[in-house]
């Protein structure tokens, strides 16, 4: 029966590992909550694009209202959060009529309830089309899970319609090639994608099986890849380069854009002004006056299948800016498609970025400190630091490798500098 009841043995770490893992967690935080620090109600800044969001299941069990990260730490401490990760276009519902006599702590003066703020299953604590929540406590393990760019659900791999996971782009270590996901039920949204020629897909999504039977469509893609040079759509297509195309080759590049459906299409939506009139083109890389697809969107986009569609990188800089599309996108409200900083990868870099000012000011902060301090106190300061590192280094020299640094340990360092600084008074 010897070592049966062994004691079980204490996980250890090295310091550098304790300090990078909290560093890493301090990092991960800062992504999710966008660089929020916690401590002002968002409310007043109207609906962000983009921000951390939580549900409280203690005030609104029917998931039918979120609050900003400060009002889930000083309104909701204590309550049921679910964390949702983030929102697009979010206002902070805490303490409106949706949550009766409860009042919010940070903004009192609140709208009654905030119209535009869309809600969805999550602010329930459930998931993906199988309405699990997250940690599932029945699953054995913990599947990862994508988001959806548009309705902005998580999914199991297992429930994203795909014949096997092996359809998702990965690299070789596993890591996603995809820049974002699109939902089979939201893909029928903006099945106008499935006009773009490759370049906008990742290799292993699901392209619309529609493209490939329509000759018409074909043939504007093909149009599109020639005006193009590379077979990608750029923002400005038909901008004009004197230097390495006259006037003429322009127009004819253009036009041939346009060619793919004139009929449908004719005379460009707008009228621009100037002395070019007559090229149907724009040098503003932010604006089409043509669409770079050559069709009418609204007649010839072919009717999704419902499958997950995989983008590659940057492909929202690919999309038309004509006014057709201007206006399909604000028709079918998915205007933020065109808006860089909607994107995930966005709200991170400003994440890092408010990071790196607040460990710069942080610096600052304590260097300043320091040098509004007199001769006698700085002293003090480094003489401590100084006798810190020569009892830390003793403990060391001491100290058997082979054992464990435990609290106690710790402990008795600070007890013997205390022993240390008695003497010296």
């Amino acid at each position: 029966m010897d070592g049966v009841f062994d004691d079980e043995v204490e996980q250890t770490v090295t310091i550098d590992e304790y300090l990078n893992n909290v560093e890493a967690e301090e990092l991960n935080a800062d992504l999710v909550l966008g660089g929020d620090e916690g401590e002002e109600c968002t409310y007043n800044m109207g609906y962000m694009k983009r921000q951390a969001i939580f549900s409280c299941l203690t005030c609104t069990p029917d998931g039918n209202a979120g609050v900003c990260t400060a009002c889930s730490l000083s309104c909701h401490d204590g309550h049921e959060i679910v964390e949702l990760w983030t929102k697009r276009n979010f206002r902070c519902d805490c303490g409106n009529s949706k949550f009766g006599e409860f009042v919010c702590k940070l903004f009192l003066k609140k709208n009654v309830e905030n119209a535009e703020n869309l809600y969805n299953h999550n602010f329930k604590g459930l998931y993906c089309s199988c309405d699990r929540p997250y940690p599932d406590p029945d699953a054995k393990a913990q599947e990862e899970m994508i988001q959806c760019i548009m309705c902005e659900d998580w999914f199991h791999e297992e429930h994203l319609g795909l014949e096997s996971s092996n359809e998702i782009p990965r690299d070789e270590e596993g890591e996603p090639l995809y820049e974002d996901f699109i939902c089979k039920t939201c893909s029928t949204v903006c099945s106008f994608l499935t006009l773009y020629p490759q370049t906008i897909w990742e290799a292993g999504g699901q392209k619309g099986d529609a493209t490939a039977s329509n000759a018409k469509n074909k043939g504007v893609l093909e149009n599109v890849s020639s005006a193009c040079g590379s077979g990608k759509l750029e923002i400005d297509i038909c901008a004009h380069d004197s230097s390495e195309k006259d006037n003429a080759t322009a127009n004819s590049n253009c036009q041939s854009v346009a060619a793919g459906n004139a009929s449908v299409v004719g005379e460009s939506s707008g009228k621009s002004s100037g002395p070019n009139d007559s090229d149907q083109c724009t040098k503003d890389t932010n604006l089409h006056t043509t669409c770079v697809l050559g069709i009418d969107v609204e007649v010839t986009s072919p009717v999704s299948e419902g499958k997950p569609l995989f983008l590659s990188k940057s492909w929202r800089d690919i999309l038309c800016k004509c006014e057709k599309c201007l206006d399909m996108y604000s028709q079918k409200k998915i205007n933020y498609l065109l808006d860089r900083e909607d994107t995930i990868a966005e709200y991170e870099n400003m994440a890092k970025q408010k990071r790196e000012e607040k460990l710069q000011q942080q610096e600052g902060a304590e260097l300043s400190f320091f040098n509004k301090l007199g001769h006698i106190e700085k002293v003090e300061i480094l003489n401590g630091i100084a006798d810190f590192k020569d009892e830390f280094c003793s403990f060391l020299e001491s100290f058997d490798t082979s054992k464990t640094i435990t609290s106690s340990d710790v402990h008795q360092i600070f007890e013997n500098l205390a022993k240390k600084r008695r003497r010296m008074q």
